[in-house]
Formats: structure tokens, C-alpha cells, sequence
């Protein structure tokens, strides 16, 4: 069994405690398991060069997860070998006013990949389901009505030559809880520190049911959703590396055919 099948989201997805910790694809040896995910980062890396050349596809990476999660740590643990020119990191922060003036996606569609480039998005627009819904600022209709605007918005991007992979980062209360109190005593981390980030833990369950709706509303052949066991940060890094890398070789990526008027060329 692949990857992208092993953390595929079964639906109906029930998003248990215990199984944010579940390391499947673990050779049991944390160091052989950063190696891997080195050799993969190099992999992807690599397909990269010819993902540019061929100037024919989108790639869009999707981190969705409770704060702590791991977002910005998939970033760096993951990409961090990509190059630049053909690579972009967005961050979905709180609406602005000129963004909140606009429909909800009208942010999120002017951040999405342009040929030959691989975006990740860091949160996206399933906030725009999850928080205010939360919040209490719109109700059950209006989820449903948001769902079928993300369906139909991931389905034009898939039909435009888009491949889209969507990656839910699955920890545990207990996990984040350390987590939080690691910033909390580390002086060095307070920058990190978001008191918000307090508050919304008390929407624990709120957000677990939100995500486990939302994932099975918006998880489709050509937008998967994978759910990541994300209390083991190099166990999470592996997972993600692994799909990704499983994703763009399954691309069959060639470079263009050569020029062969090129060969003549004579450099003085």
C-alpha cells in the first residue's frame, strides 16, 4: 500500500485522539526516518526542476490543522529544498478589509499556482468554513452553500491543469496542550505566541466536528484530502514527503524534447 492510499480520509471521517500519535510509515528509528524524509525532500526537488521545465501543470499544497499542528514545520522540514523561482509559501491570516469587501474565495484565487508553479498554502479557504461557523456567524446553510463553492472552485483548478493535494494535520489536545506550554516557557519562542490561540482551543470539539464535515464534503477524486497523524513531527514530515513525492512521480514528468538546431550553435 502507497501513502496516498494509507492516509487517504475514510469517510465518514471520525477524527479519534489516539490516532494522531499512529506512526504507519515509521521504520521505528527517528534518525532513519529524518534521513528519508532528507532523501525525499532531494526527490521532490529534483522532479521540481523538471516540473518547471515542462511548463504544463500546477501544483497546490493544502496544510490545514488545529494551531501547533505543524504547519510551518511541514514547510521547512519538507520544502525547504525547493527552488525559489518555481515555489511560493501563503500564509491565510485573518481577512483584511479590502479582502472582507470581497466574495471569501477572492483572496484565495489570486494566490493559487500559475503554470509550472507548486504553491503551499499555510490555512486556506476551508477558514472561511471553519472559523466564522465556529464563531457562530453563519449557520449550518451556509456551510452546506460553502462547501459546494469549494467543490466547484477545486474542480476548476483540477480541470486547469491544477493538481491539488490536501493535507489535514491530525494532533491531539494532549499534543497541543505541550506544545502551547513549551512556547509559554521558552523565551525565545514568545514570539510564536498567540494568546488567540488559548481562546480557540476551547472550540476543541467544535473544530474537530467542523473538520471531520468539512473534509467529508470536499474530499473528491480530483481534490483528495490526506489525514495526517501530526503528534510525531518527523513521523508527519515522512507522510507528506512520501505523498508528495508518490503525487509528482505518478505525474510522469519529461522534460521538453531538445531543440536540435541547438546542437549546431557554435559558442564564440
Amino acid at each position: 500500500m502507497n501513502a496516498q492510499t494509507h492516509f487517504r480520509a475514510r469517510l465518514p471521517l471520525k477524527l479519534k485522539e489516539e490516532a494522531a500519535n499512529d506512526k504507519p510509515i515509521s521504520s521505528g528509528d527517528k534518525d532513519a526516518d529524518l534521513a528519508r524524509t532528507a532523501e525525499l525532500a532531494e526527490e521532490i526537488s529534483a522532479m521540481q526542476d523538471i516540473f518547471y521545465a515542462e511548463n504544463r501543470r500546477k501544483l497546490l499544497v493544502l496544510l490545514q490543522g488545529m494551531d501547533t499542528s505543524g504547519k510551518d514545520g511541514t514547510v521547512r522540514g519538507v520544502f525547504h529544498r525547493l527552488d525559489p523561482l518555481g515555489v511560493r509559501c501563503v500564509s491565510f491570516k485573518s481577512p483584511t478589509v479590502t479582502e472582507l469587501a470581497h466574495d471569501y474565495l477572492w483572496r484565495v484565487h489570486r494566490e493559487v499556482p500559475a503554470q509550472r508553479e507548486m504553491v503551499i498554502f499555510n490555512r486556506s479557504h476551508y477558514e472561511d468554513v471553519l472559523w466564522p461557523a465556529v464563531h457562530g456567524q453563519i449557520d449550518a446553510k451556509e456551510c452546506k452553500r460553502r462547501y459546494q463553492h469549494i467543490r466547484e472552485f477545486e474542480r476548476m483548478l483540477y480541470e486547469s491543469n491544477t493538481v491539488l493535494l490536501k493535507f489535514f494535520l491530525h494532533i491531539s489536545r494532549e499534543e497541543q496542550k505541550k506544545r502551547l506550554e513549551e512556547r509559554l516557557a521558552d523565551p525565545q519562542k514568545h514570539w510564536k505566541v498567540d494568546l488567540n490561540d488559548l481562546e480557540e482551543r476551547k472550540h476543541w470539539d467544535a473544530y474537530q466536528r467542523l473538520y471531520e464535515k468539512a473534509i467529508g464534503e470536499t474530499d473528491t477524486n480530483d481534490a483528495p484530502w490526506y489525514v495526517i497523524p501530526a503528534d510525531s513531527k518527523s513521523h508527519r514530515n515522512l507522510a507528506i514527503a512520501t505523498i508528495v513525492a508518490e503525487t509528482m512521480k505518478e505525474m510522469k514528468l519529461a522534460y521538453p524534447p531538445p531543440n536540435p538546431d541547438y546542437f549546431k550553435v557554435q559558442v564564440k
